[in-house]
């Protein structure tokens, strides 16, 4: 069942965060359910890209069979110290219990479970919030335009005696990124280095390979000798050129002649540029259609 003014039911909120964080772009986790990609960032942006951690129950707390036993026991009779025997707890224990859920006439099991676990929904505060000297270190180095990680080196060189004033460069990232945090401003993103507002792993990516790297890639090295020396017409060069508001230009240079084509696509995905270069590449003579050499620029668009 979908939900919510995006559609998305949590369920499809919890995959759409394991697809982002497993590399795909928003474009290809919006085609998988059939959304706008910027349907999808909205989901992703309030927490700047930066994937939540998976809440798990204190091993301490009582478990929904623990709660259902004790409805069970109290449904049959049962006196609260015989109740906290079966499920080897204090009887004070199971007291708080029931009182905490409406007392023995109001108690459900599964009623009362659920607003346990809302209830320990309980953030802790992160580091930047809680120190403010620290806190005031960071922003100021991010104003000099430093990087998180130049800032976390640094400190560890300057308070090496003084842990207190010690935090990971993930730290500045995710107070930086995750306003919620109400550590660091949000003016202070624009001193990074990367404009992006949205995080993602440095070792993720569509396959499992680190961004940038193409995979199954041959370097242009190893491209025909008769394409090296540009000795004979009909050898391409191709490259994608990125502008502002989302334009893209590709370019196809003939290595012989130097004859340049440029080609205006509607967008850096595989298919749309492919086919606006095939359809300007059938244009020409036959003799030009030699072969075509892709630089590493062009190759990037179809990953």
């Amino acid at each position: 069942m979908r939900s919510g003014r995006l559609g998305l039911s949590a369920i499809d909120k919890r995959e759409i965060w394991s697809r982002w964080k497993a590399g795909e772009t928003l474009h290809e986790i919006g085609r998988a359910y059939s959304k706008c990609h910027n349907t999808i960032r909205a989901v992703l942006l309030p927490r700047g890209g930066i994937p939540p951690l998976a809440r798990r129950r204190s091993r301490l707390a009582l478990t929904f069979a623990e709660r259902e036993d004790i409805s069970r026991g109290m449904a049959s009779g049962s006196s609260l110290r015989e109740i906290a025997g079966r499920l080897h707890r204090a009887t004070s224990t199971v007291s708080r219990e029931i009182a905490r859920h409406g007392g023995r006439p109001a108690y459900r099991a599964y009623d009362a479970d659920q607003q346990a676990w809302n209830a320990a929904l309980r953030p802790k505060r992160c580091l930047l919030a809680a120190n403010s000297e620290l806190r005031d270190v960071v922003a100021s180095k991010l104003m000099l335009d430093w990087s998180p990680e130049q800032i976390a080196g640094w400190l560890k060189t300057q308070y090496p005696h003084n842990e207190s004033m010690r935090v990971s460069h993930e730290t500045i990232y995710r107070s930086l990124f995750i306003q919620a945090r109400g550590a660091l401003k949000k003016e202070l993103m624009d001193h990074l280095r990367s404009k992006r507002r949205m995080r993602r792993s440095r070792h993720a990516s569509e396959h499992g390979h680190a961004r940038g790297q193409i995979v199954d890639a041959i370097s242009i090295r190893e491209r025909p000798a008769e394409a090296e020396d540009r000795a004979i017409p009909g050898h391409w060069e191709g490259d994608l050129l990125a502008g502002g508001k989302n334009s893209y230009i590709a370019t196809l240079v003939e290595r012989h002649s130097r004859f340049l084509m440029l080609v205006k696509v509607p967008s850096k995905e595989t298919e749309a540029v492919v086919a606006a270069l095939s359809e300007h590449v059938r244009q020409l003579p036959a003799t030009l259609r030699l072969s075509l050499t892709w630089d590493r620029g062009l190759e990037m668009a179809k990953h």
